[in-house]
């Protein structure tokens, strides 16, 4: 059974050699990276990470950034190093999606560019950060050039209650359910267990709605508890479940132990099948 890890972040050594001065122009890059828990990841120590856990393959990608510039400098190394590692490393790519008029086509621009170098989605993109996901103007280029080019589109997504941490968002779930309901064929990932908005699949119009929404794992061992897995299992979404760590925020061993008391068919689903089915375009909701 292949294993891959869906959601890693990386950082050009010239941007974690310097961050302070980037940190400066980026509010939510400066709040996460002057957490005392925040590391920067390099490809080569991605790929150790996998080798240490016994997985196979990770898809990488940069910080998303306000400024786009920034987003094509993570973009260029994302790049480079899926170039120089098919076999161990799948690229999405990094945009600022906070834009209009110009912007749009500059958007558009960047993903086509990177598209055609090779990286296979989009993500990981911050609402209320990058942008208002209320605000079609603003996501209309982004979903457009997802949907054309099939690409899938990992949203970061937060619980609305419980403790405060840096980088929880204000996005509220409705918001989310707006942004698919506005783009059903966009295929989305909403990271970090979609902030529990997964539960309300037991709702058949959410079901409908979310045919071609998936969830990872991002995270899980700081939010929630390990019968998360098991109760997503209970309500018939072991296809839509993806693993992933957050790497460097969390290492891949500490997801495990609880993954591995699943049932074997359900454990090769999150641990690869999904994401491999999500990555070739055979889709859960298709």
């Amino acid at each position: 059974m292949s294993k891959l890890d869906f959601h890693v972040h990386v950082t050009p050594p010239e941007i974690t050699a310097d961050w302070q001065k980037y940190a400066a122009k980026e509010p939510h890059f400066a709040l996460l990276s002057q957490n005392p828990k925040n590391r920067f990841a390099t490809a080569e120590g991605v790929i150790a990470e996998l080798d240490e856990a016994g997985f196979d393959k990770a898809v990488i990608f940069g910080f998303g950034f306000n400024d786009p510039g920034l987003c094509r400098l993570a973009n260029d190394y994302v790049i480079e190093k899926t170039l120089q590692y098919p076999e161990r490393l799948t690229g999405f790519i990094s945009v600022s999606p906070d834009s209009t008029g110009p912007g749009n086509a500059e958007v558009e621009k960047e993903i086509d560019r990177c598209f055609s170098a090779g990286l296979k989605g989009v993500g990981e993109i911050f609402p209320s950060v990058q942008f208002d996901m209320d605000d079609e103007k603003q996501t209309c280029a982004l979903a457009s050039a997802c949907i054309e080019r099939n690409l899938p589109l990992i949203v970061h997504v937060n619980e609305p209650v419980g403790h405060y941490y840096p980088g929880k968002l204000d996005t509220g779930l409705r918001q989310i359910e707006r942004f698919i309901e506005n783009n059903r064929d966009l295929r989305i990932v909403l990271a970090h267990w979609g902030g529990g908005l997964l539960f309300y699949e037991t709702m058949p119009e959410l079901r409908e709605k979310f045919r071609n929404v998936y969830y990872d794992t991002a995270a899980t061992p700081l939010l929630y508890g390990l019968e998360i897995y098991r109760a997503a299992l209970a309500l018939g979404l072991g296809e839509k479940i993806i693993f992933g760590s957050d790497f460097p925020l969390l290492p891949v061993s500490r997801y495990l132990p609880a993954i591995e008391t699943l049932p074997a068919q359900e454990r090769e689903n999150i641990l690869g099948k999904n994401a491999m089915k999500l990555l070739s375009g055979n889709c859960y909701g298709k």
